[in-house]
Formats: C-alpha cells, sequence, structure tokens
C-alpha cells in the first residue's frame, strides 16, 4: 500500500468533517495535516481510525485558528512537543525510517518572526516534512507575485538547505476574486525529496483550499491490518452446526494436545465455510445521510466547478455557487432527517443489545482502536512494530519475572519451592468427578461473546454446536480432567497493549496488558471455577470481610463498614484514622505456588488442585499490534490475565493479608482493594496500632510476592472534635504515609467530615455530561419514544445515582438536593414535559419516584439483604447498631445506617419480619434432572373446554396409573397466604405469612409434599400443580433461585437417590380437576403457622408496596396539581404508541403546563387570560369551559363540556389533537 499524506485547510474542522471523510475514503492517506480547524480546548473531536494531535489557538476569544494532525490508529507515532507561538504541531512516524510531520498555519494577518521560524525547524528532527497553509506568494512556487511572507519562506529554505515539493499547482481558491493561487506549501529535508510526490487535489471540498497529497514512491512500504475477524451476523448457522459436527473419536487419541488440535481444527474449518470474515482493512469513513439525491446534486457540483476551473467565467462561477447551494441543501435536509429516522427507531420494544448500539454510535463512543508510541526502550528508539512488540512483550514478562521481586523474597521464595506439594490422594473427593453436562451447559449459559484467544474459537461457534458436539467436547474436557494433563495450546495467550491513561506512551512500563485467551479453554475454567468458589464458601476458607467477586457480597459492604465505624467514632467523640492501600502491580506479580501451597493448607487434594498446578504452569504470550505478532514471552509468575480462574486464585492468595492484624484495627478487602482503620480517643494509640497493622500487611506481602505502593497509598483522618490535632504519622517502608483530606473507597469519596458533599458534586458533574446524550435524543418534535427515554435515563443516570445511596444518603437534606435537579431534569427530557411542570408531576407521569423515596427503597432492600444472611461481616452491627443513647442526645450527628433503617423499618411496620435464609446452592456436581411431563400445556386455556381438559386428565392418569398423585396449591388474597397439599387420605395446609407472594405459596407447597413423600413407602410419584412458573424454576435454578426452590432440588436428589421415581406434571386450574379444586380449597382455608419467615424477594415487593403507599400519600396531598384532577393514583397512564412530537403534547396537555399557559413563568410576566373570558388561560377552560370553542369541543367530542379525565385519560382520543389544530394552538403546546 502507498503511504500518502494529505495536508489540508479545512476552515472549520467540525464544520467540514464530511468532507475530511471524502478525503480520507478518495486517498486513504496515513496522516492528514490540516490548518485552521476552528477548535475551542473543551471541544472534543474524533474522527474514526485516527489519533488526533492538535494545537488550538487559544490567543483569540472565539475558535479561530488551529492546527491538527490525524495519523491512523495501527502507525506507531511519538508526540514532539513545540516550544512556539506559532501554531504547528509535529509528530515521528514510521515509514522505513523515523520521518517527521509537522503541520503550520501561518495567518496573513499574522506577522511572523524569522527566528520563530528557524526555532521552529531547530526542533524538528531530521528528516521531515513541513506542510500547511503559509499564506506566502513566491515565484519559486508559482505564484506570479513575492510578498513579504514568500520572501520570509524562501530565506527559511535557503537557510536551512530544504526542498520544496510543490510543482507549481494552484492549491487556492479566492471566492471573491475568483482567482488562484499557491499559498499550501509542502516542504521537506533533501534527503527524503526523491521519495515523494506531489499533487494537489481538484475539489474544493467546500473549503477555500485545495488538499495537497504527498505520496511515497516506495509501495513496499507496510501498513498494519487489523486482525480478521468473523463476521457472525451473516453466518448461516445451520450449516455450520453441521459441517463443525464433532465425533467421539476425534477425542479419543492417546495425545490430549492432538485432540484439541483436531476439535479446533475441525470447527475453524466449519467456520471458515460458513461464515464470512472481514478484509482486514479499515473500514471506510461511514456517511449514512449519502443517497441517490445527493450523489446527483454532488456529480451536478462537480461537473460545476470543473467547467469553472477550465473558463472561469461569471456565468460558470454562478453556475457553481448555484449547485454548490442546491448540494449544501440536500445534504442538511438528508443529514437532519437521517439523524431523526435514526434516534426514532429506539422505541420501547426494541431489543436491549440493538438500543445500546444505537446510544453508543449517538454518543460517538464506538470502538476505537488503541494506538502504539514510538518507544524509547532505555534510550533505544524503537519504531518498527514487531520491535515495539517484542518490547511491550519483554516489559510485561519483566514483571512477571523472579528478577522483579526484592532479593529478600527471592531467597524465601526458593527455599519454599523445595518443598514437594502432594496433590494426590487415595481419599475420593466429590469436586474430583467427572464433569456433567448440565454443568457444560450451565457454564456456556454464563459465557459472554468475549474476544477469542490465539486459536480464534469464538464463544458463539461453541453455542451453535449441536448436542452431539457438546457431548464430545465434555467428553475431551473429562479427558484433561482425569488424565492430569493440560493442552499447551490453551498455556498461550494474545496480548494487547494498552496505554495507560495520563502516562508516557513511550514508556514500555506505560502499557496496561489485555490478554486474549482460549475460549474452549475458558469454557473448562468456568466448570472448574464453579467446583471451587463452593468448595471455598462451603468449607468458609475465605475471610469473611473479602467481598471481591462473591454471590450475594457486594463493593456497598466494604464502604458500608466504614461509613458506620466513622459514625460511631463522630459521636463518641473519637479519633478514627483509615489507611487505603495499593498494590503494585498485583495480578501480574501473583506467586503461583503460594497460591498453590494455600490450596494445599486448605486441604484440596486430587484433580481440582492438579488442574489449577497444570493451568498456571508454563503460560506463554504473544503481543499483537494490528495483525502484527510479537516473538513469544514467558509469564513466569502471576495469574494469567484474561483467564476464568484467574480471579479466585488472586483471592485464595490475597486471603491472608489480613489475618494478622492487631485487635483494635479493623480491615475489609475488595479483591485487592485493602483498607484498615482504627478508631480511639488517643492519637497515640491510634498511630501505634496502625503502624503495627502496616508492618504486618507489609511483612506478610514481602513473604508473599506482593509490593504496596509508596505513592497510591494514603490514609485520611476523620475527626469532629473541637480544636487542632496533629496527623497521625504512619510509615510504610520509612515512609510517612501521606495524610489527605478525602479518598475515593470503591467508588464512593470519603472526605474527612463525612459529609459527602464532594462526592456528590462529583455524581452531579458526571450525571449532567451523561443527560447530554438524552437531550440528542428527546427532541420535542422527533426522537426516541418515551419509554425508551425513560430506560437510557434509568441506565445511565439513575444507576449513578443508586450506586451507594444508601450511604451518602445520610448526608445533610442540603447537600442531597444537590441531586434532585438531575432527577428533574432526566425525567423533563425522557417524558417531554414543560420546563415550569411540577416536580411530582413529572413524577408520576414518569413512573419514578422522588430520588429521597428511591434512597429508601434501595437501603430497605440493603437492610434486609443484611438481615437474611446472618454470616453478613455487618450483620450484627446493622441489626444491633451500638451508642444508641449517643445518637439519641446529639441530634446534629448523622446516625449510623442500623440507626437509620430502625426508624425507617418502624415507620413502615416491618419491624417484626424474619428473613427467609439463603440456601446454600446444590453442588455443581450434583445431577439435577428434574422430569417433568408435558401432558397439557398444548392446549391454549381460552380455547379449551374445561370437558376437554377433564377427558385428558382421565387418559393421562390410565396412562400414569402406577404413579401415586399429589396434589399442591397456593394462594394469595387481601389478608391470607395459603400453601395445600392433597395426598389421597391426607390434606396439609398451612397459613403463610401475609407477606409472601403466591409463588412462594405454590413452591412451599411442592416443598411440603416431596417432605411427605419421603416418610411414605411408595416410591414413584407424580406432583400435580396449577403454577407453571414453580415447574419452571425448578428446570431452571440457579444459586440465584428462590430458597424453596434450592430445598427442593436438594429433596429431590435425595429421593432419587433412596430409589424413588418423582415427576411434574403442571396441570390447568379451575377446570374441575378434583385433586386441584380440592387442594384450592384448602390453601385458601388453611390456619395459620407460627414465625414463619419470609422470602428476602417476597419482602423487597412488600418494600415497594410500603413506599408506593408513602408515595400515594404524598401525591394525595397534591390536591390543586392539575395532573392530579386527571390521574388521582401515582400509577400514571398506559403507553401510548404515539409519534414522539404528539406523545409529547400529550404529556403536556395532561401535567397542564404548556408553552402558551405557562412560558410566562420562563419570562417574569404575569399569566395570560382568555381574550373573551377575561380568565387565565388553563388546559381545563380550553377544552372545558371557554365557550369561544363550545361548537369544537361538539364537533370533536360530542360534548360541549367534555370532562378532562375522559379526554387525557388512559385512552387518549386523537381528536384531541384535531381540535388543537383547528382552534389554533396545536403549535403552541
Amino acid at each position: 500500500m502507498t503511504i500518502t499524506f494529505v495536508s489540508w485547510n479545512c476552515h472549520g474542522l467540525r464544520a467540514h468533517l464530511d468532507d475530511l471523510k471524502t478525503i480520507a475514503n478518495k486517498y486513504q492517506p496515513v496522516c492528514i495535516g490540516l490548518q485552521e480547524t476552528y477548535l475551542a480546548p473543551s471541544v472534543d473531536v474524533k474522527f474514526r481510525n485516527y489519533n488526533i494531535i492538535r494545537k488550538d489557538n487559544i490567543q483569540s476569544s472565539r475558535a479561530s485558528g488551529g492546527v491538527a494532525l490525524l495519523l491512523l490508529q495501527s502507525i506507531p507515532f511519538k508526540p514532539i512537543t513545540l516550544n512556539t507561538t506559532i501554531q504547528a504541531v509535529a509528530i515521528q512516524i514510521n515509514v522505513k525510517m523515523l520521518l517527521t510531520v509537522c503541520t503550520l498555519y501561518l495567518p496573513p494577518s499574522q506577522n511572523v518572526c524569522q527566528n520563530e521560524l528557524d526555532n521552529l525547524l531547530g526542533q524538528l528532527p531530521n528528516p521531515f516534512i513541513l506542510m500547511g497553509d503559509m499564506n506566502g506568494h513566491s515565484c519559486v512556487w508559482g505564484s506570479s507575485e513575492t510578498n513579504s511572507r514568500g520572501e520570509q519562506i524562501e530565506k527559511l529554505i535557503s537557510d536551512h538547505n530544504l526542498c520544496i515539493l510543490n510543482d507549481n499547482s494552484k492549491t487556492y481558491f479566492h471566492h471573491i476574486n475568483r482567482t488562484f493561487h499557491t499559498v499550501d506549501l509542502a516542504i521537506c529535508s533533501p534527503s527524503i525529496f526523491t521519495r515523494w510526490n506531489f499533487t494537489v487535489g481538484d475539489n474544493l471540498y467546500n473549503s477555500d483550499h485545495f488538499p495537497i497529497i504527498l505520496k511515497h514512491f516506495d509501495n513496499s512500504v507496510g501498513i498494519p491490518r487489523r486482525p480478521v475477524r468473523f463476521i457472525f451476523d451473516k453466518a448461516d448457522w445451520q450449516l455450520f452446526t453441521f459441517y463443525s459436527e464433532l465425533k467421539s473419536d476425534m477425542v479419543q487419541t492417546n495425545d490430549i494436545d492432538t485432540a484439541t488440535e483436531i476439535v479446533t481444527r475441525h470447527i475453524l474449518s466449519a467456520a471458515d465455510r460458513t461464515i464470512p470474515k472481514t478484509s482486514g482493512k479499515f473500514p471506510k469513513q461511514w456517511k449514512p445521510w449519502w443517497d441517490d439525491r445527493y450523489a446527483e446534486a454532488n456529480k451536478n457540483l462537480n461537473r460545476a466547478w470543473n467547467r469553472f476551473r477550465r473558463y472561469p467565467t461569471t456565468n460558470n462561477y454562478v453556475t457553481f455557487k448555484e449547485a454548490k447551494a442546491v448540494a449544501r441543501r440536500i445534504k442538511r435536509q438528508n443529514k437532519r432527517n437521517t439523524f431523526q429516522n435514526y434516534v426514532s427507531t429506539i422505541q420501547n420494544n426494541t431489543p436491549s443489545k440493538f438500543m445500546w448500539e444505537k446510544v453508543r454510535k449517538i454518543l460517538g463512543t464506538y470502538k476505537i482502536g488503541h494506538s502504539v508510541s514510538i518507544l524509547n526502550n532505555n534510550g533505544q528508539i524503537l519504531s518498527e512494530l514487531k520491535d515495539i512488540a517484542n518490547a511491550l512483550g519483554e516489559s510485561f514478562a519483566k514483571i512477571s519475572n523472579d528478577e522483579s521481586y526484592p532479593q529478600t523474597f527471592r531467597t524465601y521464595k526458593m527455599n519454599e519451592e523445595r518443598k514437594l506439594l502432594t496433590f494426590r490422594s487415595s481419599t475420593r473427593k466429590v469436586y474430583n468427578t467427572p464433569f456433567t453436562f448440565e454443568e457444560l451447559k450451565i457454564a456456556l449459559d454464563k459465557s459472554r461473546p468475549t474476544s477469542p484467544g490465539p486459536d480464534k474459537i469464538h464463544y458463539t461457534m461453541i453455542k451453535n454446536l449441536s448436542e452431539n458436539s457438546m457431548r464430545t467436547l465434555l467428553l475431551l474436557y473429562n479427558r484433561i480432567w482425569l488424565e492430569e494433563c493440560f493442552p499447551v495450546a490453551w498455556r498461550e495467550a494474545v496480548v494487547i497493549p494498552i496505554p495507560k491513561p495520563g502516562k508516557d506512551p513511550q514508556v514500555p512500563n506505560n502499557y496496561r496488558p489485555i490478554a486474549l485467551t482460549s475460549c474452549l479453554c475458558k469454557l473448562m475454567e468456568r466448570m472448574v471455577n464453579s467446583r471451587l468458589v463452593h468448595c471455598l464458601e462451603e468449607s468458609g476458607f475465605l475471610s469473611k470481610f473479602q467481598s471481591g467477586f462473591r454471590h450475594g457480597r457486594g463493593t456497598i459492604d466494604n464502604v458500608l463498614q466504614l461509613e458506620t465505624a466513622i459514625r460511631d467514632a463522630y459521636v463518641t467523640k473519637k479519633h478514627l484514622v483509615s489507611v487505603f492501600f495499593d498494590m503494585d502491580k498485583a495480578y501480574d506479580r501473583t506467586w503461583r505456588y503460594g497460591i498453590l501451597k494455600d490450596m494445599y493448607n486448605m486441604g484440596f487434594r486430587g484433580k481440582l488442585p492438579i488442574f489449577i498446578k497444570n493451568f498456571l504452569m508454563t503460560r506463554t504470550f504473544q503481543v499483537r499490534i494490528g495483525d502484527i505478532l510479537s516473538q513469544k514471552f514467558q509469564q513466569y509468575e502471576g495469574v494469567p490475565q484474561g483467564s476464568v480462574l484467574s480471579v479466585i486464585l488472586f483471592i485464595i492468595k490475597l486471603n491472608g493479608i489480613i489475618n494478622h492484624l492487631p485487635q483494635y484495627v479493623h480491615s475489609s478487602l475488595y479483591v485487592d482493594d485493602l483498607q484498615i482503620y482504627c478508631a480511639s480517643v488517643n492519637m497515640s494509640f491510634i498511630e501505634r496500632q496502625l503502624q503495627t497493622a502496616v508492618r504486618n500487611i507489609t511483612c506478610w506481602a514481602n513473604k508473599n510476592g506482593f509490593i504496596i505502593s509508596n505513592q497510591k497509598t494514603n490514609c485520611v483522618h476523620f475527626c469532629k472534635i473541637r480544636g487542632i490535632h496533629p496527623h497521625p504519622e504512619i510509615f510504610l517502608k520509612d515512609t510517612p504515609i501521606p495524610v489527605v483530606s478525602e479518598a475515593k473507597f470503591l467508588g464512593i469519596i470519603f472526605d474527612e467530615k463525612l459529609t459527602f458533599k464532594p462526592h456528590i458534586l462529583n455524581l452531579k458533574q458526571k450525571c449532567v455530561k451523561t443527560l447530554n446524550l438524552l437531550k440528542i435524543l428527546s427532541n420535542t418534535s422527533w426522537g426516541a419514544d418515551f419509554q425508551s427515554l425513560l430506560k437510557i435515563y434509568k441506565s445511565l443516570i439513575l444507576s449513578k445515582l443508586d450506586y451507594g445511596c444508601m450511604i451518602y444518603g445520610s448526608a445533610s437534606k442540603s447537600v442531597l438536593q444537590i441531586l434532585d435537579p438531575v432527577h428533574h431534569l432526566g425525567l423533563r427530557l425522557a417524558s417531554g414535559a414543560f420546563r415550569t411542570s411540577p416536580v411530582h408531576s413529572l413524577y408520576v407521569i414518569c413512573g419514578v419516584p422522588c430520588l429521597q423515596f428511591r434512597r429508601q427503597t434501595l437501603s430497605l432492600k440493603y437492610y434486609f439483604r443484611i438481615k437474611g444472611d446472618s454470616e453478613h461481616p455487618m450483620y450484627d452491627r446493622v441489626l444491633h447498631p451500638l451508642f444508641g443513647t449517643f445518637y439519641s442526645n446529639k441530634k446534629s450527628y448523622a446516625p449510623s445506617f442500623g440507626h437509620r433503617m430502625r426508624f425507617l423499618i418502624q415507620d413502615i411496620d416491618m419491624e417484626n419480619v424474619d428473613i427467609l435464609a439463603k440456601e446454600e446452592e446444590t453442588p455443581p456436581w450434583t445431577e439435577r434432572n428434574i422430569a417433568v411431563i408435558d401432558d397439557f400445556s398444548k392446549q391454549i386455556k381460552s380455547l379449551t373446554p374445561d370437558s376437554v381438559y377433564l377427558q385428558l386428565f382421565y387418559s393421562h392418569r390410565q396412562q400414569f396409573s402406577t404413579y401415586e398423585a399429589v396434589f399442591t396449591d397456593g394462594s394469595k388474597t387481601v389478608n391470607h397466604v395459603g400453601s395445600a397439599v392433597v395426598f389421597n387420605h391426607l390434606t396439609i395446609a398451612e397459613k403463610l405469612h401475609d407477606y409472601c407472594s403466591v409463588f412462594t405459596a405454590e413452591i412451599y407447597a411442592i416443598l411440603k409434599a416431596l417432605h411427605t413423600i419421603e416418610l411414605q413407602d411408595i416410591k414413584k410419584w407424580i406432583i400435580y400443580t396449577d403454577s407453571k412458573s414453580s415447574v419452571e424454576a425448578l428446570l431452571y435454578s440457579s444459586r440465584d433461585s428462590h430458597p424453596f426452590v434450592i430445598q427442593c432440588i436438594k429433596r429431590i436428589y435425595i429421593l432419587k437417590t433412596n430409589g424413588h421415581d418423582i415427576n411434574f406434571c403442571w396441570i390447568p386450574g379451575h377446570v374441575g380437576i378434583r385433586g386441584n379444586e380440592q387442594v384450592d380449597r384448602a390453601a385458601k382455608t388453611s390456619v395459620n403457622k407460627e414465625n414463619f419467615s419470609v422470602p428476602l424477594n417476597d419482602v423487597n415487593q412488600t418494600i415497594k408496596s410500603f413506599i408506593h403507599k408513602k408515595w400515594q400519600g404524598q401525591w394525595d396531598s397534591q390536591v390543586h396539581n392539575k395532573l392530579h384532577c386527571i390521574q388521582p393514583s401515582i400509577k400514571g397512564f398506559k403507553h401510548t404508541n404515539f409519534h414522539r412530537n404528539i406523545a409529547v403534547k400529550l404529556t403536556r396537555l395532561r401535567i397542564g403546563h404548556t408553552y402558551f399557559t405557562h412560558n410566562h413563568l420562563l419570562k417574569g410576566e404575569p399569566p395570560p387570560k382568555c381574550a373573551s373570558c377575561d380568565t387565565i388561560l388553563s388546559i381545563k377552560h380550553i377544552f372545558s369551559e371557554c365557550p369561544n370553542y363550545s361548537n369544537f369541543r361538539i364537533k370533536y367530542f360530542n360534548n360541549p363540556s367534555p370532562d378532562l379525565t375522559d379526554l387525557l385519560g388512559d385512552a387518549p382520543s386523537f381528536k384531541l389533537f384535531y381540535f388543537l389544530t383547528d382552534i389554533g394552538l396545536f403549535h403552541l403546546v
């Protein structure tokens, strides 16, 4: 491919972005130099596939001047810092040599000192190309006369012995004089003069400058390509499944590596035949607005321009200007219509995947490649991609090398690794049994479509294999497991280097490795991971203060622990000092033998630890930049990046870091985010305790190969005691730990007074920035529909407001109110409500409560989640909070979370609710085959007479006459929840807690039936239920399932082990089946059961109902609210399929705030009055009262005074808008 450079005065980059795309598509340049970009420093501009290095003109009060260099992302480069006032930027790139490219703009009205030009050239490394708009005229490059700027440039060329590449072609068109000039120049070092060809483009591209094009004569200079990828959207999956059929003999070879290679090759061969691939070229710049109409207009424009260039007459110029105006008008129309149509396709029924793809494209956050810089590797400049990849690979490998560890640890490591860990054992461990097909299916369902590893096998391919092929794959996995071998190919990874933000990209250490490993391997890892995690949790090996990646735990647990401790310290007049640690490259330095040693000490033996051992051995990787791969490097230590098992192995190794802390020092751990704290009235005591803790942590780290970062570790002194208090002095390896006024811990900013104001201000700033997307999408005349906008608001903004709100919700009301405008603006944009609309109306019209109610809801849910988990580290501190008397006596102190919740729970009367304890999942290796008889679901109940169902049931019972029948049912009414089981001669009925759901009643009845069956001698049973959801819950159970569902699964397994044959069958309810009718009556008349615990999901629904009652009470008080008169319930309105323009008007009419009724509030004017009635103008007056519009109301509504509830309620008529059009108010809504 030919190396091409382009230089162009674009006369405004944002205004001519489409023209730049046309230039990029036509010439495919490696580098583009732009002048007069007109960009302000605050404006962010992206150009697909290119990096932008720019210098904006900040000397002007408005955006003017400015230069930029656009470089293809696959090309390594090094920005050159220029110390000059001239508008210029420069970079170094590699085109078989290091070449400096500089673009500059010399304004015609600005005097440029010759010394400044000389100084600029003195800063450019040789050889270089200088190109840009220099506004100099000279006979040397084809001008008819020479001006002072031209003489300056001539002197510059002469003094520095440079060559000019121009060939006398004109580069500038003066529109006023209609003359052509040469002011855009390309100047280069003499050593490269003969290697470049100069031409000028034939089109102005809506600027007044032609682009100048430089082409390298050597076509052998390679440009990196993108890796070839499969295009799964165009795959023929039916054919793929056929060609990829795996036979069992493929994996029954003597060699695991051969079997793995055969499977990989076979799947790839099928993919090559049935799935198209990308070309590897960089895609062209996309212009979706381009259509046949514009193509014709553009053709006419080019024709008119070419005619004018050949014959520059006035008539031809007028024709050119007319053609240009037509093309510009069509282009603007097309761009507007295309964008409006694109946004309008975001509807409520749009699948989430496609909706978010559209949102990302509108945001401009499409995937852009990560460029790499020319590297400075210990003074050696590396510009070839292969050399750069090798240097980065060497840097990544060095981190995991023994040399990166301190000498003391290397000695300790060497001595420890001499001790042989024998994992083989004669004792049979259940976690070592072969994998089941169900485990494989669950693992595949949990897998996300991540990038493939070196073998190029993608999860999407695996998911489209046939069941027989999957069983063959399971054979391979079990061979690897049982034979204790590991495929060599699965130890390899491809690493993508990502530059660390804010770090010098020329330093190899300033890149983060993103590793891609085999998806076939990761699928097996996921099965092993499930077994390992289950064993760790069941045995209680992990510290209860470790919250990272554990089911039912999260970051908020650690944040709550710290917040509670700080609140308690404040109210008891204590100091609290918290130290926040940072591990330096902990993932890459994790000691592998240390992991195995910890697992050995935990008691792991057999296949599982041997698999982990083989998995960690001899890992290699190659760095990939574009389509260039480095040589292979070995990762000596550390857990493999990108692997499924890596996180839990990392957690195992870090598990002991907090085991040796002093008694009064507390800690929390989220993977490697370690935080410790100590509280006391005596600062000296705190210093001693924390210094001992830091020393112990450092000692542990030294013995386990971890390095704590001095630069990133800090501490905060939390204190509200009056007077001046010295900050604590705590040392980390003889370096004092800096004391800061605030620290960000797991996404929450803790300030020393715990006001949370810095956090809330930062949160508001992030949300306001994201709200710009809603402003784009929520045009009131066109745009995405209301439900989609609300979904986007909840996902992008409300989720940010929700995170940690149960913690920062303890801030003062005045601080919390900072966030209210963000919430209100989001709802207003989504609904299209007028700017003056009351906030209470916004809540109801959107179905989203105020932030206070939302914080209460999430806090209550979190409280009851802790209450249902007695093993939670904050269980006692939340359910039995300390210092109640202190908080009661000191009202100015914000109470801790437990006390805050106590007041709230009293308010909603949920003090005595017991939570059903969470049930541990059945072991992953347990068979969960649930037998279901599906004889009745084929009929549509609403279309099937009861007699048909009865006949079907009688036939069914004849077929299964050897099975005993048991019927189960659950019932829920306003004040009663019951559950019942009916056997042949036995009825069991129980009343459940009123907060339980009907699903809980149904599944509890099934559990009760299973318990009763266990006591019977009969072995063959069919359990009949009219709850489809219960049967489906048993079929698709997971660790997140209802506790009773998991108990049922465990009970079924025990019964099957004891020889029982248990089947489930759904039957339609209330069709006259005797057993079903009998159990239904029993459930409805069941008596009370003492102390029935409520499942957490049911409690959450109850919380939602209580909060809705509070919200409804608040809404009931809004008696003068216009929307309240139409909709007195907070349930809002049903969704309509109206166009955005109509939907917005309907919303405004319902709320009662429109442009013509309430615009006066924005202008500070008196309210408008009806011209004929002298009454204040309102929606009610227009639609029901004004005599002027009586005839129109009769015409459209058959009523001179219709009720607003009928007109604007759940079923609004489109006649509303015909009425408004006829009376001339439609456009004023």
